[in-house]
């Protein structure tokens, strides 16, 4: 076909595409569906004009609309990619790694059950093959991720909600097309008839190796992104190539699944990225991204579309009776699901609890799309495909994709009011009266200073101070015949609000860069905990989620065990290190949000609310310091560091701010702004790099800082320092088990443990030690010693904690008022009678 033609026909989709978004809003129907109904349109006018002879003037364009080289390679090959690596780039994958289990699940069972209810179905009413049936399962089971999120934005469903919503539809879509490539290798004639075992064994190395692929393929991209920091417009164009490298490397060279390797690599991306680029092109770049997968979204929606007429060319009656069976099918499938699978996922807490009206929602919005239409044309296309069975695939999958798309999509808005999700909750409702009569005032205050600054007429500022006030009389009126909101919903109103305050101003730090960028989504995942944890339990909620953001997780007790046992320092160095930098911003954080309870929290909630928010970010705050001190206490002068660091870049931002002004006012030119630019970036890139945190060279300070070694000279110190070992515990690691034997001494350096012995705990801080009676003691261990916070320890072995207890006297008492506590008199040990004699 002529390039100026194809051309043409594609800038014309443009402006259908266009023309689809305010339609869509205005008569409240899914984007998707109206895409679908005018590619229909366009694709039945042109068959309907080429074949009549009304006119022949537009037998041109409609040749050249039906014969438009649409192949499924194209959907699979161009478009596709860009879909896939768009969703993962918009997800919160630190997030949704929370809820990894539910998301998996239902994806994999989703998959599963509606190809096999679906083929189960249509080998009872069909001819089709078993196989075939499977196939047509396969293809009808992937949903159109943008629509099915797109619809619970739309209702402000909870957003661990959505969230989960949002990760099976991406991974639905990759789990239902490895199944069509299964199927497809069964239904193909001329193909060695594979068993199912054998089809099942190469699962591992479709999805595996496609994961590989796409890892190896991201991880050189951000290489070369992190290489091309200063050029923003070289990093797009890396990003672009990505997705696309990523599906051909695993298909034709890997022989995996091209469309794991774009999920992989857009969720690599996804979770690195951030730490490698500069938020300002992180942003550009997923800016750039959004457009383009809608765009594709779009032109792959509405070129399927314009097939579907052709695709329905040769139906006939009993198919459309096939088509309810699909239909009714796969209904039943994803209803077992919602009403089986998820309440049994909520029993085991991994799934949040999903109301009725909600999974009628989620049931009814199941739309399919245009992945779905290419699915079914590559099977159409295909010459190892049985002519029927390529007909019927053709006609089902296009008929069932018709039926959620102007039956469930177009009845979706009904549905919804119906369900009343369309609604505010009595809770929000009672808070929106107060929130606009609260906001009035303030409004009422700033026109009237306005008004008097600028000296407009006075009677036009009385006639609209009038009108103004009667709707602020009224937003108060209903504000106060509303339902009473109790403490307890303020409370929890409160702390969603200062949550999300929380938010924002970490991303005003990220923006700023005073944040470092590979911590910027742990930062903005912590905050997100606190909202959901407080809109799900509330204060509860809320302080476990704050909780969770100062402990330490399972990567942690990995690179603990790493350096303890392997001695690799390196993990367990770097994650020191950015808890430092947490805690440091996070402290800050949280000072700057008492601004925020007074001029906003306590206008809305009252006195009270704001009193007890202050009290829990006090909480807060202070065990952030905590948190911080114990870090300060094992390595002193790295906080100091961090600190000089941060003064750095916050000062390097607001010279920034200077010369942007300057160039603004016109006050200095091109030239001379770009060579200002040049040498701030230069500055930044040495301020943005973090100082080395060396596990190994504090031991020596820690030393000195110990009470009990105060007694020793600087001579003795250094090689007691080398003689130690250091250990990091982590709460409810076993520092010493009982009836273990006794070989070495523990000093902590900080933390807290716990020691049980004879039924009785103790619990020492930072300077005691434990161990040190069973050591001098011919016995074998009689207790139990436990890390109850994340704590240092300084291991001694037996010979050199002896001979240092012969030359510190300080040791030794703390040696006899240990056992004096447990009540044991050691002071023949440690030769007091005869120090005493002799004196």
């Amino acid at each position: 076909m002529d390039v100026v033609l194809v051309t043409a026909v594609i800038a014309s989709l443009f402006l259908v595409i266009a023309a689809a978004e305010p339609l869509a809003a205005r008569l409240r129907l899914p984007y998707s569906a109206i895409l679908a109904l005018l590619g229909t349109f366009i694709g039945a006018a042109a068959i309907f004009f080429l074949r009549t002879d009304i006119t022949d003037a537009l037998n041109p364009v409609a040749a050249a609309i039906i014969n438009f080289p649409i192949k499924s390679n194209v959907f699979l090959y161009v478009f596709l990619p860009t879909l896939l690596f768009q969703a993962t780039l918009g997800m919160n994958l630190r997030r949704m790694l929370d809820d990894w289990v539910p998301i998996l699940v239902l994806a994999i069972v989703a998959v599963v059950a509606a190809t096999l209810f679906v083929g189960l179905a249509l080998s009872w009413t069909s001819s089709l093959p078993i196989m075939a049936c499977f196939l047509v399962g396969a293809i009808v089971s992937t949903t159109d991720p943008s629509a099915v999120v797109g619809i619970f934005r739309s209702i402000a469903a909870p957003r661990r909600l959505v969230r989960i919503i949002e990760g099976e539809s991406l991974l639905n879509d990759a789990a239902a097309i490895a199944l069509f490539g299964l199927f497809m290798g069964f239904v193909m004639e001329g193909v060695p008839n594979p068993t199912p075992l054998g089809a099942l064994a190469q699962f591992p190395m479709l999805l595996g190796g496609g994961a590989l692929a796409g890892w190896l393929v991201a991880q050189g991209a951000i290489g070369a992104m992190a290489l091309l920091e200063r050029y923003e417009k070289a990093q797009l164009s890396v990003s672009i190539a990505l997705p696309y490298l990523a599906y051909i490397g695993s298909e034709q060279v890997f022989g995996a699944s091209g469309v794991i390797a774009v999920v992989v690599s857009g969720l690599t991306l996804n979770l690195v990225g951030p730490g490698k680029i500069p938020p300002t092109a992180w942003a550009n770049l997923k800016d750039v991204w959004d457009i383009l997968a809608h765009w594709a979204g779009a032109l792959i929606f509405i070129l399927a579309a314009l097939l579907i007429p052709r695709l329905l060319e040769d139906v006939h009656f009993g198919d459309f009776l096939l088509i309810l069976v699909v239909v009714a099918a796969a209904i039943a499938a994803r209803g077992a699901i919602l009403s089986g699978l998820l309440p049994i996922l909520r029993l085991l807490r991994l799934s949040p609890k999903i109301e009725r009206p909600y999974r009628i929602a989620i049931l009814w919005g199941g739309l399919r799309g245009a992945l779905t239409l290419a699915l079914a044309l590559a099977v159409t296309e295909s010459f190892r495909v049985p002519i029927e069975v390529k007909r019927l695939v053709g006609i089902l999958a296009t008929g069932f994709t018709l039926w959620t798309l102007l039956v469930q999509g177009t009845t979706l808005t009904w549905v919804i009011r119906k369900l009343g999700l369309d609604k505010l909750a009595p809770l929000d409702q009672a808070l929106s009266n107060q929130v606009v009569a609260v906001a009035l005032q303030t409004v009422r205050e700033q026109v009237s200073t306005t008004t008097d600054t600028y000296g407009l007429d006075r009677e036009i500022v009385r006639s609209e101070a009038k009108r103004f006030g009667k709707r602020l009389d009224t937003a108060v009126k209903a504000a106060e015949e509303g339902d009473e909101i109790l403490d307890r919903d303020r409370v929890t109103l409160g702390l969603i609000a200062l949550a999300g305050a929380e938010r924002d101003a970490t991303t005003a730090r990220i923006r700023e860069r005073t944040l470092s960028l590979r911590l910027a989504q742990r930062a903005l995942s912590d905050c997100d905990r606190l909202i959901e944890g407080a809109r799900s339990d509330g204060r509860t909620g809320y302080q476990r989620a704050a909780r969770a953001s100062l402990g330490y997780g399972p990567t942690f007790r990995a690179a603990l065990l790493a350096h303890n046992r392997l001695h690799v320092s390196g993990p367990l160095g770097r994650m020191t290190a950015d808890r430092f930098d947490l805690l440091l911003s996070q402290r800050q954080i949280l000072r700057d949000l008492e601004g925020f309870i007074d001029g906003r929290i306590r206008r809305i909630h009252g006195r009270r609310v704001a009193e007890l928010l202050r009290e829990l970010l006090s909480r807060r705050r202070e065990a952030a310091e905590t948190a911080l001190e114990g870090l300060r206490l094992q390595y002193p002068g790295y906080a100091e560091k961090l600190e000089r660091r941060f003064i750095r870049r916050t000062a390097l931002r607001l010279e920034e701010g200077e010369y942007d002004t300057m160039y603004d006012d016109g006050l200095i030119g091109a030239e001379l702004y770009t060579a200002l630019k040049q040498d701030l970036s230069r500055r930044r890139a040495m301020a943005e790099e973090r100082p080395p945190l060396d596990l190994s060279v504090q031991r020596a300070q820690l030393v000195r800082q110990f009470p009990l070694f105060a007694d020793l000279e600087e001579k003795e110190i250094r090689p007691l320092a080398r003689a130690l070992r250091t250990r990091y515990a982590a709460p409810g690691d076993i520092i010493i088990r009982r009836d273990s034997t006794a070989r070495s001494v523990w000093f902590i350096a900080s933390g807290a443990v716990e020691q049980q012995v004879g039924g009785q705990s103790f619990r020492l801080g930072r300077g005691e030690m434990c161990g040190q009676l069973a050591l001098l003691m011919p016995k074998r261990r009689r207790s139990e010693v436990r890390a109850i916070a994340p704590s240092t320890l300084l291991r001694l072995d037996e010979s050199r904690f002896k001979r240092l207890l012969k030359r510190s006297r300080k040791l030794r008492e703390a040696v006899r008022q240990s056992a004096k506590r447990r009540g044991l008199d050691v002071s023949e040990i440690l030769g007091e009678e005869k120090e005493a004699s002799e004196a």
